[in-house]
């Protein structure tokens, strides 16, 4: 690797707020090059990043920030913005392109959509610039549903002539996040380069090392919830459930929204008071107006059109800092004022929890460093633990 820098570094494709980045930073990566083509993304993107990094006393920002379409981006010019220096012999491409596509709630035109062409876009820049190992994240329904699942795996089966290719579906609930999120890991190592003894023994199965957290596997079912409680209450949390899997330990206090950034901010609401207090604490199962529970953990932070979460024993809507901690986003990261709200809500609920890309960030690192991968040892200096 040029240089004397001994972190990995990735270029993130699709950006949004950072999210992604972030954990992979955590994890002792460098995201060296970040594209974002929604300009008010990329705003709060770079003060997010920037407030975070600067608490902490790190370098601020990212060495290339793009914000041009990624369709319009040449690989070479992509390659050149990130390592003016010269191409490191490792690094990492990680992304999730934009997926409502894919969702329920969204139109479902899949491979045919605008946003789900990106998919495409991203597989085809991996084999353009072909890093030594990439992540991409998106949500189940690229391969719950038959038609897209088809399609995508016939891009995965192109890609992985130089590939090994592996997924898994993750829920962020299972990594300590307060939130039920299921979403699909792709991960792909470049085969060049590979013991071709590791190769021969993963092509027919599954290879990759996905994240599993102990403490929480299986937190939808191995802790005792709650149940649904009438508005104005007090309910009680059972003494083995973890704080940290709950809504209350995102509520922010009436000191933090007048010293917070981003704790105030959130929507009125223009429903009557009345009809708002006969929704339940807990009932979470409607189309829009979901009450949050306070000790139990949020469905998926999906804020866009009617989709609305209500804070479990106030009448008003979840604010901006609350949905970032769902997110599991640090505190020290700040968004811009001058930026809508609805942006805000939408940026939010676009990105990967932290805690889950930090995970994700931790296994590839271990896997990179692993006995037995490489044909040659020319990642063990890179270990976290020499970061």
């Amino acid at each position: 690797m040029n240089g004397q820098n001994t972190k990995i570094p990735i270029l993130s494709f699709y950006s949004g707020g950072g999210f992604m980045d972030m954990g992979f930073h955590q994890a002792g990566f460098d995201p060296v090059w970040s594209n974002e083509f929604d300009s008010s993304f990329a705003k709060m993107n770079k003060q997010g990043i920037s407030a975070w990094k600067d608490a902490q006393g790190l370098q601020t920002g990212y060495s290339f920030f793009n914000s041009r379409s990624i369709t319009d981006i040449p690989s070479n010019e992509i390659l050149q913005q990130a390592f003016p220096s010269g191409t490191p012999d490792i690094f990492g491409m990680v992304g999730g392109p934009p997926c409502q596509d894919f969702t329920i709630n969204g139109k479902m035109e899949g491979f045919a959509g605008d946003r789900g062409k990106l998919t495409a876009v991203y597989l085809e820049k991996v084999i353009e610039i072909a890093p030594t190992f990439f992540v991409m994240e998106n949500v189940t329904g690229l391969i719950r549903n038959q038609e897209s699942r088809a399609f995508l795996f016939g891009l995965l089966k192109k890609v992985g002539k130089k590939y090994l290719i592996d997924h898994a579906v993750l829920n962020a609930l299972d990594f300590g996040v307060p939130q039920s999120r299921e979403r699909v890991f792709f991960v792909g190592l470049r085969k060049q380069g590979l013991n071709k003894n590791f190769i021969s023994k993963s092509l027919d199965k599954s290879w990759f090392p996905f994240p599993v957290n102990e403490k929480y596997r299986g937190a939808e079912h191995k802790f005792q919830w709650p149940l649904i409680s009438d508005f104005g209450g007090k309910p009680l949390k059972p003494d083995t459930l973890p704080i940290e899997l709950c809504v209350d330990s995102c509520l922010v206090s009436e000191e933090e929204i007048g010293t917070m950034a981003n704790a105030g901010e959130y929507f009125n609401l223009r429903i009557p008071k009345e009809r708002l207090e006969t929704i339940k604490e807990g009932e979470t199962t409607r189309p829009s107006f979901k009450r949050l529970h306070r000790y139990r953990y949020s469905p998926t932070a999906c804020y866009g059109n009617n989709e609305v979460h209500l804070h479990p024993f106030l009448n008003r809507r979840l604010s901006v800092r609350e949905t970032l901690r769902i997110q599991g986003v640090p505190d020290e990261y700040q968004l811009p004022l001058d930026i809508p709200i609805s942006k805000k809500f939408k940026m939010i609920g676009n990105g990967v929890p932290v805690p889950l890309a930090k995970a994700m960030a931790d296994a590839m690192s271990g896997f990179l460093v692993s006995p037995g991968i490489q044909a040659k040892a020319v990642v063990k200096q890179k270990s976290v633990e020499t970061i």
